[in-house]
C-alpha cells in the first residue's frame, strides 16, 4: 500500500469545488428562465404536406444559369388549419435550383401557407421531407452502437439523449435570455460531460480521473478563448446565421456566443481524449503495477502525443470540410490571403480551430498526471476508498 500523503488536500479542494457546483451552478442552470417571445421566422408556419397531382414540368432558363427543372404540382397539407385543401405550387419555375429532384404523385414534402391580400391564401415549396432516412440511419447508428460497444455503447446513447436534452432545453433557453453565454455553457458542459462519463464509463477510479482532467483542461480551454477573442477583436457576428438571430432577438451577448460555441465544440473531443488517456494509464499501471511514476508518466505521455497529433488533425479537417464552399470561394476570387484571415467569419474559424487543438494539447499532461496519481494510489484514498468504486471497470478490479 502506497502512501498518500497529498490525498487529504487534493480530496479538499474536489469536494469544496463539488460543494461550490452544487450549491450555486446546479441551482442556477436548471431555474427556468423566463419564456422569449418572438415573431414568426425561420420553420414558422411550415406544415408537412403530399403531392396529389403533377401539372406541368419541363426546362426552364431563368437568368444567365444553365437550363433547370421545373415542376408545377398540387399539393394538400397533412398537418395544420389548412389540412386536406389541395394548393398549387411550384418548384424551379421562378427561382433557381440546386438540384434536379424529381417531385412524384405521393411524395411527402414540407409546405408554407401564406395570407395575403382578402384573405387570400398561398402556398410554397420548402425542402423535401427527409425524416423517413434521417430515422433509418439513426436506427443504422443505434444498432451498430449497441453490437460493438455494448453495455457501453447503451451508455453512450443514454449520453447522447442527455447532451442533447442538456442543450435544447437548457443552453439554448438560457442563452436566448439574454444571460452571459459562457457562465451558461461552462455550467452546461460540465453538467452534461459529468453525467454522459459516467453513464457510459460507469463510477469508478478511471471515470473520476477522467471527468477531474475534462474539467480543468475545459477552464484552459475558456480562458484560452477569452483571451484570443477579445485579443484579435472578434465580435462574434462572423457566421451569417448571427445575422438572423440578431433581427429577432437583440440581448444576446454576441461575443459570449462565440465563446461558448468554443468551448461546447471542443467539448465532444476533449471527452474522447482524455477518457482514452485516462483508460490507456490504468491498463499500462495494471499490466505492470511495479512500474515507477516517471515510467507510467512516460509510457502513457507517448500514447498521449500520438493521440493527440491524430485529434488534432481530425479537428482540423473537421472544420476545413465545413468552410469547403468558402475556401472554394476565396480560391475562386483569387484573394490575398493574407488579407482574407482577418475577416471575421475567417478569423473566428482559425482561433476556434486553434484553441480547441490547445485545450486538447493541454488535457494530454494533465490527465495524464491526474490519472497516474489515481492508478498508482488505489489504495491510499482512506475511508472514502470504497465509495469511488472500482479501479477500472475494463480490468474488473
Amino acid at each position: 500500500m502506497k502512501k498518500n500523503k497529498l490525498f487529504p488536500l487534493f480530496a479538499l479542494l474536489i469536494v469544496l469545488l463539488i460543494a461550490a457546483f452544487v450549491i450555486w451552478g446546479v441551482p442556477y442552470f436548471f431555474a427556468s428562465p423566463e419564456q422569449i417571445k418572438t415573431g414568426e421566422s425561420f420553420g414558422s408556419g411550415t406544415v408537412l404536406g403530399e403531392v396529389t397531382q403533377i401539372i406541368e414540368e419541363g426546362e426552364i432558363t431563368l437568368g444567365e444559369n444553365p437550363p433547370q427543372l421545373y415542376q408545377i404540382f398540387r399539393a394538400k397539407p397533412l398537418t395544420g388549419e389548412y389540412e386536406g385543401i389541395e394548393f398549387e405550387l411550384d418548384n424551379g419555375k421562378r427561382q433557381v435550383r440546386y438540384d434536379n429532384i424529381r417531385l412524384e404523385v405521393g411524395n411527402k414534402l414540407l409546405m408554407a401557407i401564406t395570407s395575403g391580400p382578402n384573405n387570400t391564401l398561398n402556398a410554397y415549396f420548402v425542402d423535401y421531407f427527409r425524416t423517413p432516412a434521417i430515422l433509418l440511419l439513426v436506427v443504422i447508428f443505434v444498432v451498430a452502437i449497441l453490437v460493438t460497444a455494448k453495455r457501453k455503447g447503451l451508455g453512450a446513447l443514454l449520453g447522447l439523449a442527455f447532451s442533447l436534452l442538456i442543450v435544447i432545453d437548457y443552453i439554448i433557453p438560457h442563452i436566448l435570455n439574454g444571460e452571459n453565454p459562457i457562465t451558461v455553457s461552462i455550467i452546461g458542459s460540465s453538467i452534461l460531460l459529468t453525467v454522459t462519463l459516467y453513464l457510459t464509463y460507469g463510477w469508478n477510479l478511471k471515470t473520476h480521473s477522467a471527468v477531474i482532467s475534462m474539467v480543468f483542461a475545459l477552464i484552459i480551454t475558456g480562458t484560452l478563448s477569452w483571451i484570443f477573442v477579445h485579443t484579435a477583436k472578434l465580435t462574434g457576428s462572423g457566421d451569417e446565421n448571427v445575422l438572423f438571430l440578431v433581427q429577432m432577438n437583440t440581448t444576446i451577448n454576441l461575443r459570449g456566443l462565440l465563446l461558448g460555441g468554443i468551448i461546447i465544440g471542443a467539448l465532444g473531443v476533449l471527452d474522447d481524449l482524455v477518457i482514452t488517456q485516462a483508460s490507456a494509464i490504468f491498463e499500462i499501471y495494471d499490466a505492470n503495477p511495479n512500474l515507477s511514476w516517471r515510467a507510467l508518466y512516460k509510457r502513457a505521455a507517448n500514447i498521449g502525443q500520438d493521440h493527440v497529433a491524430a485529434t488534432v488533425n481530425t479537428l482540423v479537417m473537421a472544420y476545413a470540410g465545413t468552410a469547403l464552399p468558402m475556401l472554394l470561394v476565396f480560391s475562386m476570387s483569387k484573394g490575398d490571403f493574407g488579407y482574407i484571415i482577418n475577416f471575421s467569419f475567417v478569423a473566428e474559424e482559425i482561433v476556434r480551430t486553434l484553441v480547441g487543438s490547445l485545450g486538447l494539447i493541454a488535457a494530454v499532461p494533465i490527465t495524464t498526471l491526474i490519472a497516474a496519481y489515481f492508478a498508482m494510489h488505489n489504495d491510499g484514498f482512506g475511508a472514502l476508498r470504497p465509495f469511488l468504486g472500482q479501479k477500472n471497470s475494463g480490468s474488473g478490479s
